[in-house]
């Protein structure tokens, strides 16, 4: 099986997001299997630096306001997986964030930019390169969008199936939305500007043309796969995700076990693993210990450490977490944050942590390394979240031992089993599970939180058995191999 991932970020070499780090692990873990998975990226500058032994395979004429085009192949480090970039320095070679500008707007020829992706996918179906056509194109986010477009008109206009598609949602809240009069630039047949198309309340949604056009439809979990097609979560897409039902697949993300494993990680103050993650003295108590005086808080452990990495926005409820640090601070318990975002949630978690430096800890930005350290020394990783395509944070909370607390939604709700006493008796549990979404909601399992940490033994079977939990690629590989084999062409 021949596969095309459409992305614009992959771990370790550009990552904004969780995006990243599902393109980094799973055309790898589907390689392992025997599928020939590659990636076509932009070349932003890091991806352009970061992946190896790049080949020029060809030079295109202008288009899409690239001034000059090119098309490299080479390997990503450490996978080896084979790796297509979009050499257009005038739209890509851009410093700091991939999609906006150093005042956080997004850059007003991101239709070009993306344009350029997905038509560039189609081209490789084509037969662009002539040693390698895809039999699928699996195109992931909004970036990705008018890849099954692309597609589409090219089979209209030769009667000729391509390539078959499949359209990856990560989080439908992000559509790529842009002015009608965009249209006109993209090369489309006229036709696809309509209710059955790419036309999204008068705008051309790229996040619209994918799942209108793809053959097949996935998101990042079951649960948030059922979501989607109601009106909360739908973002006005619900409709049509109802009439593509047959079609919507919701297949779990995994974790890199080369990356995210607390027994090898070289990025922790002392490793561990299930047999001692509870132990005292142990591995994870000194990443703790090493974590608060990193922080400048308190060294204790009468009490849990909290910890948050995350973007700060309202659809993570942060404010929730806002609301609840009294709480926190007056049980005794400590938190540390690390994110970015909304200006105004950065500077209430400043104040805090002003206001408490011994037990509150913030720092805004992203750091790999330091998250590795925050989840490693970490009791409990707060994920309370309005909603959750999939989350990948509390999925490395259950792999170091670090109890997430999460609301019930999306795939939070397909991770994560309350520590009820029903499901402690059952020894079911893996972390705390709130389900409303308000200061009632989150101060309940808080309360929880503390009383489980002052109960040792039960405290350890919850963590163990979060230990045990398996969230990796090799089944998520599984699934999408089976997905394409319902839809993929016989070249």
């Amino acid at each position: 099986m021949r596969v095309l991932h459409v992305c614009t970020e992959i771990y370790p070499l550009l990552k904004t997001g969780g995006l990243a780090d599902v393109a980094g692990a799973l055309p790898a873990a589907q390689s392992k299997t025997g599928c020939d998975a590659r990636v076509l990226v932009p070349g932003f500058p890091a991806l352009r630096a970061g992946i190896l032994d790049q080949e020029l395979v060809t030079e295109l004429a202008p288009a899409f306001g690239a001034e000059t085009l090119r098309l490299y192949r080479g390997t990503l480090p450490d996978s080896g997986v084979a790796a297509y970039v979009i050499d257009a320095p005038n739209l890509y070679d851009r410093p700091g964030n991939p999609y906006a500008d150093a005042g956080n707007q997004a850059y007003p020829d991101n239709f070009q930019r993306f344009a350029l992706l997905g038509w560039m996918a189609a081209r490789l179906a084509e037969g662009l390169d002539p040693s390698w056509q895809p039999q699928v194109v699996h195109a992931h986010d909004w970036h990705a969008g008018l890849a099954p477009a692309y597609l589409k008109a090219a089979e209209q206009s030769t009667g000729r199936k391509l390539a078959a598609s499949v359209q990856t949602i990560h989080n439908l809240a992000y559509q790529g939305n842009f002015p009608s009069h965009v249209f006109g630039y993209l090369g489309l047949p006229a036709h696809f500007f309509d209710i059955n198309g790419v036309e999204f309340h008068g705008q051309v949604s790229f996040l619209k043309a994918g799942l209108f056009f793809a053959d097949k439809i996935s998101t990042v979990s079951p649960t948030y796969a059922r979501e989607i097609q109601d009106s909360e979560q739908g973002c006005g897409l619900d409709g049509l995700l109802r009439t593509r039902a047959a079609d919507l697949a919701g297949i779990l993300n995994g974790v890199d076990d080369a990356v995210w494993n607390p027994a090898t990680d070289p990025l922790i103050a002392k490793h561990y693993d299930i047999r001692n993650a509870g132990d005292k003295p142990g591995g994870k108590l000194a990443c703790k210990t090493a974590l608060q005086q990193e922080a400048g808080l308190a060294i204790q452990d009468e009490a849990p450490l909290f910890c948050v990495v995350s973007r700060l926005t309202e659809q993570k409820g942060l404010h929730l977490v806002l609301a609840a640090l009294p709480l926190i601070v007056q049980r005794g318990g400590q938190i540390m944050l690390l994110g970015a975002g909304d200006a105004p949630l950065e500077a209430a978690f400043r104040a805090a942590a002003t206001a408490h430096p011994q037990s509150v800890a913030v720092r805004i930005g992203y750091d790999e390394q330091l998250a590795h350290r925050l989840i490693a020394g970490a009791d409990v990783i707060l994920v309370p979240s309005r909603f959750e395509p999939c989350g990948l944070t509390q999925l490395y909370g259950l792999k170091y031992g670090t109890l997430p607390l999460v609301r019930k939604v999306g795939g939070l709700a397909d991770t994560v089993v309350d520590a009820s006493i029903e499901n402690l008796g059952e020894e079911l549990a893996t972390g705390l599970v709130f389900d409303s979404f308000d200061d009632a909601g989150i101060h309940a399992a808080l309360r929880r939180a503390f009383a489980l940490y002052q109960r040792e033994a039960d405290w350890k079977q919850v963590q163990e058995r979060g230990m045990r939990q398996q969230f990796g690629w090799d089944t998520a590989a599984a699934h999408y191999l089976a997905l394409y084999r319902q839809i993929a062409t016989d070249q």
